[in-house]
C-alpha cells in the first residue's frame, strides 16, 4: 500500500464539531450553501471555488461540508493549505479516490511552483474521476490569487465560483444567537449588539468571544448580561 492511499490519509487538523451547516447563518449565501450540501452528498458541481476575506466564514463552510459528508458515510478530507510549509505536496496524491476533498486557503501556495503543479495535477485527476467532488477556498477570485502557473489559473476557473457575501449587523447578531443556542446558551439581543459595537466585527472573533463567555457563564452560573460581559472581557 502506497503512502498516498486514501485509507492511510489522516486529517492534519481536528475538525471542530460545532462548525456545521446548522451553526452557520446563511445571510446572502444560501445558494452557495445549497451547492455545498450537494457536494457533500456526492452530487452537483464537480468543482466549487469559494472566496472571501480572512475570517469571513470560509473555513466554517468547508468544515461543515466535510461533516455532512461524514454523516452520510462518505470519505472526506479537509486540508488547510496555510500549513503547507510543514507538509509535502505529495499529500495531494490519491485524493481523487475520495468522495470529497476540501482545500482551504489555496492562495497560500501561490508562487510555490511545486505546490502549484501538484494542485494542477489534482484538478485534472478530479475532473477524470466519477465520484470525487472538490471544494476549494481562497481570499480572492482565481484570477487575483497570484498563481504563476497559467494552466492552474485556467483549472481554478473550472466548475462554479462563489463570493461569500458579508453579513449585515442584524445577520451577525442572528448568527451569534444561533451559535449560542446550539451551545445551550441564551444571548440576549442587547448583549449581542453590545459585543458588535465593542469588538472586531468578523464572525471568527465574535464566535471565539462567545465561546469564552459560554465557559465563563457555566463556571460562574450566571446569565449573559452586559455587566457580566464587561467583567469577563475587561471592557
Amino acid at each position: 500500500m502506497t503512502p498516498s492511499s486514501p485509507i492511510q490519509l489522516s486529517l492534519p487538523v481536528h475538525l471542530p464539531d460545532d462548525e456545521t451547516f446548522n451553526s452557520y447563518h446563511p445571510g446572502g449565501n444560501q445558494q452557495l450553501i445549497d451547492s455545498l450540501r450537494l457536494a457533500a452528498s456526492g452530487q452537483g458541481e464537480r468543482i466549487t471555488y469559494l472566496w472571501g476575506p480572512a475570517k469571513c466564514g470560509r473555513t466554517h463552510l468547508l468544515h461543515a461540508t466535510c461533516a455532512l459528508a461524514a454523516d452520510s458515510e462518505l470519505k472526506a478530507f479537509y486540508l488547510p493549505l496555510g500549513i503547507h510549509a510543514s507538509m509535502s505536496p505529495a499529500i495531494l496524491e490519491g485524493l481523487e479516490n475520495l468522495d470529497l476533498i476540501c482545500l482551504d486557503d489555496i492562495d497560500q501556495i501561490s508562487r510555490h511552483p511545486v505546490w502549484e503543479e501538484a494542485l494542477f495535477d489534482l484538478y485534472n485527476r478530479v475532473d477524470e474521476s466519477e465520484r470525487c467532488r472538490l471544494v476549494v477556498s481562497a481570499r480572492s477570485a482565481a484570477l487575483q490569487a497570484g498563481f504563476l502557473l497559467p494552466d492552474l489559473v485556467s483549472r481554478l476557473n473550472w466548475g462554479i465560483q462563489y463570493q461569500l457575501h458579508p453579513l449585515s449587523d442584524d445577520a451577525k447578531l442572528a448568527a451569534m444567537q444561533n451559535r449560542a443556542k446550539v451551545r445551550g446558551l441564551e444571548l440576549p439581543e442587547d448583549v449581542g449588539r453590545f459585543l458588535l459595537t465593542r469588538l472586531a466585527r468578523d464572525l471568527r472573533t465574535l464566535f471565539e468571544v462567545l465561546d469564552k463567555l459560554d465557559k465563563a457563564s457555566m463556571v460562574a452560573q450566571r446569565k449573559l448580561t452586559i455587566p457580566f460581559v464587561k467583567e469577563i472581557l475587561h471592557l
